[in-house]
């Protein structure tokens, strides 16, 4: 029951969003120099921008017979600080809220998954080359409400980000590496490496297309999972308030053993709030 209404909620927002668009005169972005910027922003990971964006997954096909389904809202939200003229400290959250249905076969899970939190020390000012780069520490936090929702481990490690802006195009990559470092001793350590190369393109209109790979390998498992996304998003500007909003296909041409299969899809609204 309570995954249903997970889900009814979710896309119940997405619509209210779409049916606001579509209205007369939504408001798209007017000031096109502003809209252009936050367009480049978004696709900029430690970007000066604070941002939440609210993500619905959905993938099927887990488990031995593949009959399991996974629901996921990832919220995201993305806060900047100054430290100084020429450094910034950029927090990256995710903190997902997930519904399994027959993972394992016979179960269904609905709560609070484990608590993934970043921060990326970053000039503030790209390099005299156009890069743009950050570095820092990555947080896992047992947050999962359930055992089947999280791993009941304590991690951290290293991430780093690099871009370089060009145009209308943005190409980079972000990466972590976590290891468990506490929990509960009969759950699997956590060893994996996460990484996020991605290419975007934004339109004289302000639409972006966005290509990505989210890929982890388990260094315990060594197992990788490989998914392959392709993203279409919109900037918008909706009674004063800017925001993105955009799906995706996501195809997997890796996944671990009981993992995801085939196809998967992504919806996307994302809160901006310039300075």
């Amino acid at each position: 029951m309570l995954g249903i209404t997970l889900r009814k909620l979710c896309l119940s927002a997405f619509m209210t969003a779409l049916l606001a668009i579509i209205g007369p005169i939504a408001g798209i972005c007017q000031d096109v120099d502003q809209a252009t910027e936050l367009a480049k922003k978004l696709a900029n990971p430690v970007a000066s921008l604070i941002s939440v964006p609210l993500q619905f997954n959905y993938d099927e096909n887990y488990g031995l017979n593949d009959d399991g389904e996974k629901y996921f809202i990832n919220v995201q939200p993305v806060i900047p600080f100054a430290l100084s003229e020429d450094w910034n400290l950029i927090s990256r959250t995710i903190l997902p809220l997930v519904h399994l249905s027959d993972i394992p076969p016979g179960n269904d899970e609905t709560g609070l998954g484990d608590i993934t939190q970043s921060l990326f020390f970053s000039p503030s000012q790209p390099s005299s080359g156009g890069i743009i780069w950050g570095v820092g520490p990555v947080l896992l936090l047992p947050t999962a409400t359930d055992e089947l929702l999280g791993s009941e481990k304590w991690g951290a490690g290293p991430t780093a980000v690099v871009l370089k802006q060009t145009g209308p195009w943005t190409i980079g990559f972000l990466g972590n590496h976590v290891w468990s470092f506490a929990g509960e001793d009969d759950r699997t350590d956590i060893n994996a490496s996460y990484m996020q190369p991605f290419l975007a393109y934004v339109t004289k209109t302000h639409t972006t297309f966005n290509l990505n790979t989210e890929s982890v390998y388990d260094w315990e498992a060594e197992q990788w999972s490989v998914p392959l996304n392709f993203q279409v998003s919109q900037l918008l500007k909706i009674g004063g308030q800017p925001i993105s909003i955009g799906a995706g296909v996501r195809y997997w041409a890796e996944s671990p053993d009981a993992g995801p299969e085939d196809w998967g899809g992504r919806l996307f609204l994302t809160f901006l709030f310039p300075k």
